[in-house]
């Protein structure tokens, strides 16, 4: 017995010293928790093997003093804290004891709020000192300052250079920043990971050749209207930051094939690339874009009306790019059947495809699409005025789980063909915007009603009875809806550069617009609903490009509401969701 008391602590001992030397040292704080890829010791840290250990030792049983909740294991305490949402819960928890402080620190100060004029005050005054108890400008990685974008000039940047392990910075709208400011902040950032200065329209090369020269790790850029960067600073930035994964560049007008053209050779992991309404960008680059980004998913071109079918068409033969899931061509006028049949060659698991405003478009183009089968869930044709019903008809044959589809000012449809889309069991969003030729009966087949009876709720009554999620509804045009005050009233605000034309045909209802609307019109005689017989306007009664205007505008209007199972295909979509639900009948 006297053997088994003198090892017993013996073994005690052991567990606890193999616990302070063995449990990996607590890592910082990243997105993906080091407590979910490690072993989990929270038995040995404990250290104690037994009751009997507590009661001969007296270090233990001061430990036993502790409060449990003072003992759990960092590991624990951080998954913990990670659950709470609000940060002044996290600061709580910081209040409590000195271990509850250490181990909150980190989540709380990952990403600091400064959603408003104090709190940015406070954040920036914590990071200048030097002497704090902890070292909160090594703690910050996350800094987001786009709430306040009309008060942010250089100077408010000024304290943050000295939080060098920032890896996401947001600076989204800041339009008083300019290169010194932005250089100021990435000044030895090696951590940057990602970078968003969209709106920035004082920016120059200047600032992104300080990104190229201090942020090799960087993964993401996102230079939206930036309007003065050129060639010279994007291919800088090409060459240093080879780990490149996302490239918006959306209407940066100074960027030529040059820059696109180094992005494609020095940047072999890219993953989405926006080159919105780059108007100088040709065939060649897009063609060397695709043939080396061989992890490239999302490619969109809009409005590079340079672009034509040789983009494509002068792909490798023998290369499939199975990993491109978005292509938006939108207003690539020189793009033709040709090019569309070798896309759909190329990348046959193609998930968003977006030809609106190719005019050339013809039946042919969409016989190929029908190919892509079970993987096509967004698909816009808005303006490809040459399509047919027997096309329309056979896509939703061979293409049966498309949730987005968008047919706007396709003049030739009819009924039959909205009667075989109302069949799509996963359909979430139709876009019918001036096609003329459709009637209540397509409204009906898409409320599933067989056929209008005498009495019944007519067309978009009977639409908004059938459909309670539906959460958008736009019927700019429909005369027996925009040209009543009663039903008007519901309808959200017209854009601010509406004209005054299309202001009086406006008919928008969003969100809780929508189900006002269903309660008034269930609350009235249905009958007295349709007091018209003009379902849109006519096309002579506005100019081309003011109807484009129009159309356009209703494309950037919210969407149906989306199933928890969608969820991950709505967040692909990306641009391409900016197209809006239409439900004109």
């Amino acid at each position: 017995m006297a053997r088994l008391r003198e090892t017993t602590p013996q073994a005690s001992e052991t567990a606890s010293v193999s616990s302070t030397s063995t449990s990996p040292e607590r890592a910082v704080y990243d997105d993906t928790d080091f407590f979910t890829t490690q072993r989990n010791d929270s038995q040995s840290s404990l250290g104690v093997a037994s009751l009997r250990d507590m009661t001969m030792s007296p270090s233990h049983d001061l430990e036993h003093n502790i409060p449990p909740v003072s003992r759990l294991p960092s590991e624990l305490l951080i998954a913990c804290f990670a659950k709470l949402s609000a940060s002044v819960d996290l600061r709580n928890c910081m209040l409590v004891s000195k271990t509850w402080s250490s181990n909150a620190v980190d989540l709380l100060w990952h990403r600091p709020l400064c959603t408003t004029w104090p709190k940015l005050q406070n954040v920036a005054n914590s990071v200048q000192e030097a002497t704090s108890y902890y070292p909160y400008r090594s703690l910050v990685k996350r800094l987001n300052l786009s709430n306040l974008s009309d008060e942010i000039n250089d100077g408010t940047v000024q304290p943050f250079m000295h939080c060098k392990r920032i890896e996401r910075l947001t600076l989204t709208g800041c339009k008083a920043l300019t290169d010194h400011g932005v250089t100021t902040v990435v000044a030895g950032s090696n951590n940057l990971l990602a970078l968003d200065i969209t709106g920035l329209d004082a920016v120059t090369d200047h600032a992104l050749k300080a990104v190229a020269g201090n942020c090799p790790r960087l993964q993401g850029l996102n230079i939206t209207h930036c309007s003065k960067v050129t060639d010279e600073s994007l291919t800088a930035v090409a060459r240093s930051c080879r780990h490149l994964k996302r490239l918006k560049l959306n209407d940066c007008r100074l960027i030529t094939d040059e820059s696109v053209t180094a992005v494609a050779r020095y940047c072999p992991s890219m993953l989405e690339i926006d080159l919105h309404d780059c108007r100088q960008i040709t065939d060649e680059s897009i063609t060397l874009l695709i043939s080396k980004g061989r992890s490239l998913r999302e490619l969109r071109v809009a409005h590079c009306s340079l672009i034509t079918d040789n983009a494509f068409l002068e792909l490798p033969r023998h290369l499939a790019f199975d990993s491109l899931r978005i292509l938006d061509l939108t207003a690539c006028f020189q793009v033709h059947d040709e090019a569309v049949e070798k896309i759909i060659e190329t990348a046959p698991r193609l998930r968003n495809l977006v030809l609106a405003k190719c005019k050339d478009i013809t039946d042919r183009s969409v016989n190929a699409i029908t190919r892509l089968g079970k993987n096509l869930h967004y698909i816009h044709l808005g303006h490809c005025a040459q399509i047919t019903d027997a096309a329309v008809i056979q896509l939703v044959k061979m293409c049966n789980r498309i949730r987005y589809i968008d047919l706007a000012c396709c003049h030739r449809l009819t009924d039959a063909s909205v009667k075989q889309l109302a069949t799509l069991p996963k359909l979430r969003r139709i876009g019918l915007v001036r096609c003329q030729s459709i009637t209540d009966r397509s409204i009906l087949c898409l409320a599933k009603i067989g056929m209008e009876t005498p009495g019944k709720p007519m067309g978009i009554h009977a639409l908004l009875d059938r459909c309670p999620k539906l959460t958008h509804l736009s019927l700019t045009g429909v005369q027996a809806f925009f040209l009543r005050e009663d039903l008007t009233a519901f309808c959200r605000e017209a854009p601010p550069e509406f004209t005054d034309h299309q202001r009086t045909m406006f008919c928008v209802f969003s969100g809780v617009g929508v189900n006002k609307l269903r309660d008034y019109l269930n609350s009235d005689d249905p009958a007295s609903i349709y007091q018209t017989e003009g379902t849109m306007y006519d096309d002579r009664e506005a100019e081309d490009g003011e109807a484009d205007q129009q159309v356009t505008g209703m494309m950037n209007a919210t969407g149906l509401g989306v199933d928890d199972d969608d969820m991950n295909d709505d967040e692909e979509a990306g641009d391409g969701s900016q197209y809006g639900v239409e439900g004109d009948a």
